[in-house]
């Protein structure tokens, strides 16, 4: 269950001198002590993209909520090479803590805090192993795995789908668990339901090659449902809303289980979310900066990893599918929860990140 370390797939960030455009600044503080600045860089799948970046930002907002004395601020990056330039903006604006989104920004996060060792990083996704970078990581797997199971039991089609943004460590981590979590299921009830879009013994499956575009998230759900899936697992950051949308659209043709944060709570298609396996960004991020802000040291070894035992991962609730799934389906779904966190089942996953 644990092999290998989780790089990520997140944030949306923009050097302010260098790419033209200003880092927003949200800031309300008491006018108590000394002023404890929180500065965010994402990727570029941007701050609204209703999953890592929109989580990780919503963590910073919960510890400035907390503290008076924190100020929080956040950059957009366009492109990977507004990273490095980004993250060392905020090096020069002096920010006490500064918070990296996503395995894509790992490369950039290390090269900036080896260059800079006496400032304090944060990162959600990966692990460079580097003493000033405090790593963020999660087990989604396990949660994944909860939701292959659901997906199975409610498939009428006895087809299911899952596609991710690209093929890297913090995406295929969920469909490994997806994948397993099907075949548990086909296991235990005798069942052949399978698994379209991503194939966990070679590694190999359905992406759109992008964190943003709605569309390509349609392009490749729109080619799940022809071949007969009626639920699918996007993993694709705000791409994956092109799927959301088109699955609203279709009259209850398929659902979706979303991924990150919860899909009721983040997005506009809650109709059609059956659940979503929830990485528990935010409260991370949030304990994160408020325990650097009270002058404790934040140990990269060992980090934090959040599993289904910490509630660093979960699976949300079911909202509006809550009277459709059935009861005898809900208890298996929490017993597989239990024997997780217990050890009687174990989830493998090369994406795992080491604990």
């Amino acid at each position: 269950m644990r092999i290998a370390s989780a790089f990520v797939a997140g944030g949306l960030v923009l050097g302010a001198a260098a790419c033209g455009e200003a880092p927003k600044d949200e800031n309300a503080g008491s006018a108590g002590g000394k002023k404890y600045n929180a500065c965010m860089v994402t990727d570029v799948g941007g701050i609204d993209d209703k999953s890592f970046n929109t989580s990780a930002w919503a963590g910073l907002k919960e510890a400035e909520k907390a503290n008076g004395d924190i100020t929080t601020k956040y950059v957009a990056s366009k492109a990977e090479a507004d990273y490095e330039v980004n993250l060392n903006g905020y090096v020069n604006q002096k920010c006490d803590f500064i918070l990296a989104v996503g395995g894509l920004m790992e490369n950039a996060t290390k090269k900036a805090a080896e260059t800079h060792k006496d400032q304090q990083f944060g990162i959600v996704d990966a692990n460079p192993g580097v003493d000033n970078i405090y790593p963020m990581q999660f087990d989604t797997a396990q949660a994944a795995f909860q939701a292959g199971y659901l997906a199975a039991g409610m498939s009428k089609t006895g087809k299911v789908g899952t596609y991710g943004g690209l093929p890297i460590p913090p995406v295929t981590i969920f469909m490994d668990g997806f994948a397993d979590g099907v075949a548990y299921y086909n296991q235990a009830k005798g069942k052949k339901v399978q698994v379209l879009g991503w194939n966990k013994d070679t590694q190999k499956g359905s992406f759109t090659n992008d964190f943003g575009k709605q569309d390509e998230g349609k392009k490749v759900s729109d080619t799940l449902v022809a071949q007969g899936a009626d639920i699918i697992m996007p993993v694709a950051g705000g791409a994956g809303l092109g799927t959301t949308a088109a699955a609203q659209a279709s009259n209850g043709k398929y659902s979706v289980i979303w991924v990150d944060a919860d899909g009721c709570e983040a997005t506009q298609n809650c109709p059609v979310m059956l659940t979503t396996v929830v990485k528990n960004i935010k409260d991370a991020v949030k304990e994160a900066v408020l325990k650097a802000a009270g002058g404790e040291k934040l140990e990269a070894k060992p980090g934090y990893v959040g599993d289904l035992a910490n509630n660093g991962v979960s699976i949300a609730p079911y909202h509006e599918f809550d009277s459709k799934v059935p009861a005898e389906l809900k208890a298996e779904v929490e017993k597989i929860k239990a024997d997780i966190a217990a050890g009687t089942i174990t989830v493998a996953s090369k994406a795992q990140p080491v604990k």
